[in-house]
């Protein structure tokens, strides 16, 4: 690992210390390779051993990690550290480093393991119950969830909120009081949007639910990831019950994507936004790979990315200037009567839908604040789980208006709680959406033919400009400091409101 300025000489410590957290990042990775497969191809049967190979992996690497030698070596690179621009790999490293050290010696090794191996049963339980409706299979995993997600919470200083040291951990620099201003002011200008347009007429859509052969599909979704620029030789597409990116590397970047074959949305979709991800963690510069700061700055700087392409991108009528003869051509029996305007308002149709993924733009963040509350009321005490699925349901009835018509399509939809800690896991979409229009509107004031290169079905431009300014800095920086970094100020909701405007207001009537 080099200076991102000049080389320097690096101490004896310093070399010692990358070479333990390398080890560290390589069971991480062991156990990515693991959860990936548990995912994707896992036999049924195998659910009992995986959990056993992630809890002895999770707890290995906990282990490594805080052995009292990394601290020994963190203290004696002080130093070093400060003799070193601030901005620095070698700098950022040793603070990165010192951060998660700090997080990671206070929970045991024993615990770690214990919710590793928890995660991996209930995601499998998850697979299992939700396609069957069976709440009650997963009530009291999920019970038991909550109970780990607090007691984990419990290793840290006492906060405002339980979910402070989650929303830390994903959104490094931010808390629970942060979130809910952000969420708060959000709300406040897009409620009164989202109503105006629900009470007008929608387009038809009813022709992106004909009959769309999966396999054709798939071709033309990795055709669609290809463009616009991410890296097959250094990654691949499968199938999983949920959409996900995983890296094990920048040279290993692995995206899933579901499909449909009554509604072209799902797969399409999915893959760009999968495709988003993978081609942040691709961009990640070299020297960081294999190191605490070769990942994403947090998880709502990693959704900006993979909302840009799917939405600000794949959503818009400059995209499908240059997409819709295509897709036209694949599916000439499903789309041959259909225009590409009749398309592009189709796909930018809005309604309250039940299923988060499935959600326009105007809607979806509802979803994610919706969300946001029930994991701090289930993490304080205030809800608990069996009765969540009633609460969800006057929530939805109340926020959009329909009520979900089965624990499946309701709180049973999402995969998060179900292979994850209680709290900390929504937020960053939103924080991704507002984030996306901020990194766009900043890609097109530096190089104003972006928006006629789209038209093209030229991406390049695009994705430099962001592996530049964002993919290539990695960790290196928390949430706010990255986002000034890569946009010149600090995250606003104004650009987003005026991408909505400006796109919703060209297809309804927001006068």
């Amino acid at each position: 690992m080099t200076t991102s300025q000049t080389s320097v000489s690096h101490p004896a410590e310093y070399t010692e210390l990358l070479g333990r957290l390398a080890t560290v990042h390589d069971l991480h990775a062991a156990s990515a390779v693991l959860g990936w497969d548990q995912m994707t191809y896992l036999p049924a049967g195998a659910g009992g051993p995986r959990g056993r190979h992630l809890a002895t992996l999770t707890r290995l690497a906990h282990e490594h990690f805080t052995d009292d030698r990394i601290g020994v070596l963190l203290d004696s690179l002080g130093p070093f550290e400060s003799s070193l621009p601030s901005d620095s790999d070698e700098a950022s490293l040793l603070r990165i480093a010192r951060q998660d050290y700090r997080r990671a010696v206070r929970v045991p090794g024993s615990f770690m393991a214990t919710f590793a191996e928890h995660q991996s049963a209930s995601y499998q339980a998850w697979a299992v119950a939700r396609p069957a409706n069976d709440w009650e299979a997963v009530t009291p995993i999920l019970e038991r969830t909550v109970d780990l997600s607090r007691e984990y919470a419990g290793f840290f200083p006492r906060t405002a909120h339980l979910a402070d040291v989650f929303v830390d951990e994903a959104e490094p620099g931010l808390d629970v009081a942060s979130v809910r201003e952000l969420f708060s002011s959000l709300r406040a200008r897009l409620v009164p949007m989202v109503r105006q347009i629900i009470a007008q007429p929608r387009p038809d859509d009813t022709f992106l639910t004909r009959a769309y052969p999966v396999d054709t599909q798939w071709q033309f979704g990795e055709m669609v990831a290809r463009k616009l620029g991410y890296d097959f030789e250094r990654g691949r597409q499968d199938r999983a019950p949920h959409p996900f990116t995983t890296s094990f590397s920048r040279n290993d970047v692995r995206i899933t994507t579901r499909l449909s074959e009554t509604d072209l949305r799902f797969g399409l979709f999915a893959t760009m936004h999968e495709a988003g991800h993978g081609m942040y963690e691709q961009g990640v510069a070299p020297g960081l790979d294999g190191t605490l700061l070769g990942s994403g700055a947090s998880s709502g700087v990693h959704e900006s990315q993979s909302r840009l392409w799917e939405n600000v991108v794949g959503r818009s009528r400059g995209f499908w200037k240059w997409g819709y003869s295509r897709l036209q051509s694949t599916f000439p029996g499903q789309l041959g009567d259909v225009t590409a305007d009749q398309f592009y308002r189709a796909i930018n149709r809005v309604e309250p839908s039940l299923i988060r993924v499935e959600a326009d733009e105007m809607t979806y963040n509802l979803h994610i604040m919706m969300r946001f509350d029930f994991e701090l009321a289930l993490l304080d005490g205030s809800l608990r789980v069996t009765d969540l699925p009633e609460a969800w349901n006057a929530r939805f009835k109340d926020d959009l208006g329909i009520t979900p018509p089965s624990n499946q399509d309701g709180c049973m939809q999402d995969v998060h709680w179900f292979a994850s800690p209680i709290a900390g896991q929504f937020q960053g979409y939103t924080i991704g959406n507002v984030l996306s229009a901020q990194c766009f509107d900043r890609a097109c004031e530096v190089h104003p033919s972006i928006p006629t290169e789209i038209e093209s079905g030229e991406f390049g431009t695009l994705l430099s400009w962001l592996q530049t300014n964002l993919h290539a800095l990695g960790r290196k920086y928390d949430v706010n400091d990255t986002i000034v970094r890569a946009t010149g100020r600090a995250l606003t909701i104004e650009p987003y409101l005026d991408y909505l405007r400006d796109k919703f207001g060209d297809l309804y009537d927001l006068s």
